[in-house]
């Protein structure tokens, strides 16, 4: 693989870390009500937000397993959850409106930069 394939996929893996812990963190009534106020729940988003939150993880794992195979892939994807979530954490604790245009960014640079490195691979 050239180095802007590995370096696609390391970004990608990241981005989608990042962006699956913040839909899995804001399907929680808490982490909601720290954006939208007391009170406020994600009702019927909750589904959707896990959803999406798992999409990330996974296409987080799938990154880090094509980038370094089965025996390191996994080990580079507990690195990229780890980085994920403390952005995630600190994000929330000082900046929580912030998050989901954050997320929304890292979600669409997520998948941008997965094709990319398909591509940049094929050639």
């Amino acid at each position: 693989m050239s180095a802007l394939t590995n370096g696609l996929l390391i970004y990608a893996a990241l981005a989608a870390a990042l962006a699956g812990f913040a839909g899995l963190s804001l399907a929680m009534d808490r982490h909601w009500e720290a954006l939208y106020g007391r009170g406020s729940s994600p009702g019927d988003k909750t589904r959707w937000l896990q959803a999406c939150g798992t999409a990330g993880l996974l296409l987080s794992l799938a990154a880090s397993l094509a980038l370094k195979g089965a025996s390191q892939g996994w080990v580079m994807w507990l690195g990229a959850l780890t980085a994920g979530a403390v952005v995630v954490v600190l994000t929330l604790t000082y900046h929580a409106r912030r998050l989901i245009p954050v997320a929304k960014a890292a979600a669409v640079s997520a998948v941008v930069a997965t094709i990319a490195a398909q591509a940049a691979y094929a050639l």
